[in-house]
């Protein structure tokens, strides 16, 4: 792609733009997913999301509705599951592993079924599921870097408490640190920052954009926040570079682009496995 398209196509640049902002959320937080070891988690906000789009396209086109736009709804959803998930898993009497498939089930179907019910043709639909980033709108931008600031100030200020609860929340809680509150902004962190993902790579790839910069950046460095700023720069590589390929070979960018980040990752793991 010659990098003069870069000023000159409106799209090209807000979809690098987009591409830019979403690593940034995503690579602090991806790295504190990768470490608690919890993607399913993102896995099943990324998948609710499907219901908050549902019901903003069902409102708008059948009942003639506005209120909640495609992302608006797909944030109110993803925070809601987020507090959901984060309540029980404090009360801790529910298996996780039972309550996630239940979330990533019910959120799916909710969204079928509202999109089922919406009058016409969707095709918007399959962005919605694997990335639209060419299409992304200035306004989108705006939002996006306003998030960001949210995601990276929140990360920054309970850096110290995520990185207790994320190696020994059990330790953490003798302490004095107040877990299930720390868990509560763990889970707004994510749902934020999946949604970020989602109108880049859509909702069936966000999770993989979402963990694997940051496990490649595991296998790079051993201490969280070196973790994070790898993962962040990863990310950003693997979006732009993805970009790139899919404008001048005419394929799917957010595919691509998460393409690029297995084929990293991959290859990170057998450079660190013969160095060893």
């Amino acid at each position: 792609m010659p990098f003069k398209e870069f000023f000159e196509l409106p799209f090209l640049r807000n979809a690098c733009l987009a591409a830019l902002l979403a690593a940034i959320a995503a690579g602090p937080v991806g790295s504190i997913v990768v470490v608690r070891r919890s993607t399913y988690l993102a896995g099943a906000v990324s998948h609710s999301v499907l219901a908050g789009i549902g019901l903003s396209l069902l409102l708008s086109r059948r009942f003639d509705i506005h209120l909640l736009s495609p992302t608006a709804g797909a944030m109110t959803v993803a925070v809601v599951t987020a507090l959901l998930l984060a309540w029980l898993s404090n009360t801790r009497k529910f298996r996780p592993d039972t309550v996630l498939s239940a979330v990533w089930t019910c959120g799916m179907a909710l969204g079928v079924t509202f999109v089922a019910a919406t009058p016409g043709y969707q095709s918007d639909l399959m962005g919605y599921l694997f990335g639209s980033i060419l299409l992304v709108p200035s306004s989108d931008l705006v939002w996006m870097a306003v998030m960001d600031l949210a995601v990276v100030a929140t990360v920054t200020f309970c850096y110290n408490k995520l990185l207790a609860i994320s190696f020994n929340p059990e330790l953490a809680e003798l302490r004095g640190v107040r877990t299930w509150a720390y868990e509560t902004v763990y889970h707004l962190l994510t749902a934020v920052t999946v949604v970020l993902l989602v109108r880049v790579a859509g909702i069936v790839l966000a999770v993989a954009l979402l963990t694997l910069p940051a496990a490649t950046a595991g296998l790079l460095t051993r201490r969280l926040n070196r973790m994070m700023a790898v993962a962040a720069a990863l990310g950003a590589a693997f979006s732009l570079a993805g970009i790139a390929l899919s404008y001048q070979f005419d394929c799917p960018p957010g595919a691509t682009i998460v393409e690029l980040a297995v084929l990293a990752y991959l290859l990170t793991a057998m450079f660190r496995r013969k160095k060893l």
